[in-house]
């Protein structure tokens, strides 16, 4: 018996949404991937003064492919969007799809080539043209790994939500001690509650910049235990994330297990 044939949408869809893919990426989705990196290497290396200048032209025509390229994408999705269950209906469904956050990276991405920069200020064409490193966000669409990332973050997002508590609590705790032992003393760093966080950020999250210590023995005894909670705090939720992501990767081996077994 043959194949029943599929509509030319339908197999666009096939062939774009990483989605309709479970054994992997489309040969279209691997050119957009390279496309996206290129494109965002090119934008990174635009920033240094003596590389726009000297390669000015060949930045301006991949700039032109690029673009082209991606708007061509854009409007693909917009126009296979239905094939979508959640975006089935021909009209609201692809507004629904314009919408959501990678359709809206998508767009934001383009701006800065499909609006006319030639007048404005200085800073505003800058952070136009830094936009386009927006584009590496549309990897997240083409990466099962990513995807995955996303899963676990969801799953566990109460976990890491409660992480998150303890870790503005603790910040607030620390902070109020560096200043009710250190204020008087210091109060250049340690004279106010807010001008301690800074210190407390930097040795909750490990980082230690050294701009900013304690003297008094009481603040050096608060330094230690702050550090030894920082080291916990970033602990915490990289093991609740590497849970996570090995539950999921379970699962979507799982779900391939079972199609291919179909």
């Amino acid at each position: 018996m043959a194949p029943a044939k599929i509509s030319l949408r339908r197999w666009v869809f096939q062939h774009l949404d990483p989605s309709a893919r479970p054994d992997g990426l489309s040969l279209a989705n691997k050119v957009l991937t390279v496309a996206i990196i290129i494109s965002v290497a090119s934008a990174i290396l635009e920033t240094e003064a003596s590389l726009a200048v000297r390669f000015a032209r060949a930045f301006a025509v991949s700039e032109v492919v690029f673009t082209a390229l991606f708007l061509a994408e854009y409007l693909l999705r917009i126009w296979i969007a239905p094939e979508d269950p959640r975006y089935a209906h021909p009209l609201t469904g692809r507004l629904r799809w314009m919408l959501t956050p990678t359709a809206i990276i998508d767009i934001v991405a383009l701006i800065p080539a499909l609006v006319f920069v030639g007048a404005g200020p200085v800073y505003i064409l800058r952070l136009f043209r830094l936009a386009r490193i927006l584009r590496i966000a549309k990897l997240g669409r083409m990466s099962s790994a990513i995807s995955l990332m996303g899963d676990a973050i969801a799953e566990r997002r109460f976990e890491l939500l409660l992480s998150l508590a303890v870790a503005v609590v603790l910040l607030v705790l620390s902070s109020t001690a560096m200043y009710l032992i250190e204020g008087p003393i210091n109060p250049e760093a340690f004279g106010s509650i807010p001008r301690a966080m800074w210190w407390s950020i930097v040795t909750l999250t490990t980082i230690g910049y050294g701009d900013v210590f304690p003297v008094t023995l009481g603040g050096r005894l608060v330094a230690g235990v702050t550090a030894l909670c920082g080291i916990g705090l970033i602990a915490a939720p990289t093991g609740i994330l590497s849970a996570a992501f090995s539950d999921a990767l379970a699962r979507r081996r799982a779900l391939r297990q079972d199609h291919c077994d179909e």
